[in-house]
């Protein structure tokens, strides 16, 4: 049984609905609806809550129309695939270049509407080749997956990483966002839940560096390798249904 350490509610003279909740992987699932339309999207859910998380989307009368993974994870599994199971009409998207499969295979540009609201894909590639970073239509949040951490960046010695890749994808893509854009991260090891882009382009002290310190560091990082990458990433290629 898992505990929700962290939930929030937002409701905005948007009409927008947003809940940002945790798994025992430190991965952070994000859960955006429409309050007048019902329509919902739910960002890198996890395979160990899937019961939780449809709990609450039954209890608040929400239409899950679409579940989006911002990469390829390598430390946890995705529910995505078991959700379309138990979700009529269900929609999986991710990457066209992560490798997996999906029924909405994501590129620059492309939008994800729920209602009246949407998000915008923006490639971010460096952790992996198939990173995306999700921004709301205002430009007011931003789900950044692994790319971009609080105070930190997603490892890029696995999975295609590669650090130069990554430092002009969060220059160029992200910290171009306006400094008030709240960045919402895939994980967080020290119960850190929001930034801002004016706060990592300031205070983040990987990506404040020139690119060649930063390729330097990240090269030289020398972290295990992550517990259950041989089992999630070849489940993730297939939305987590191989595990199941």
């Amino acid at each position: 049984m898992f505990t929700v350490p962290f939930l929030l509610l937002f409701i905005a003279d948007s009409h927008l609905c947003f809940f940002q909740f945790s798994s025992e992987s430190s991965t952070y699932t994000y859960l955006l609806a429409d309050t007048n339309t019902k329509e919902a999207v739910i960002i890198d859910p996890v395979l160990e809550t899937v019961d939780r998380d449809l709990k609450l989307i039954k209890e608040l009368g929400l239409n899950l129309t679409v579940a989006v993974n911002t990469h390829c994870h390598a430390d946890h599994i995705t529910s995505t695939g078991l959700m379309k199971q138990r979700v009529a009409g269900l929609k999986s998207a991710i990457s066209k270049f992560s490798g997996a499969t999906a029924d909405i295979h994501l590129t620059e540009g492309d939008n994800i509407p729920f209602g009246r609201h949407s998000l915008t894909v923006k490639e971010t590639p460096g952790h992996t080749d198939g990173c995306i970073t999700l921004v709301t239509g205002d430009q007011t949040m931003a789900f950044t997956g692994d790319a971009l951490l609080i105070r930190g960046c997603g490892r890029t010695d696995f999975q295609q990483g590669c650090a130069e890749k990554l430092y002009h994808s969060v220059h160029e893509k992200i910290f171009t966002l306006p400094d008030e854009c709240l960045i919402y991260p895939a994980h967080d090891y020290l119960g850190q839940t929001v930034s801002t882009v004016g706060e990592e382009r300031k205070f983040n002290p990987r990506l404040t560096k020139s690119m060649e310190e930063f390729v330097e560091l990240m090269n030289n990082l020398n972290l295990p390798k992550p517990k259950k990458i041989d089992i999630s990433v070849p489940a993730n290629l297939v939305c987590g249904l191989h595990h199941v």
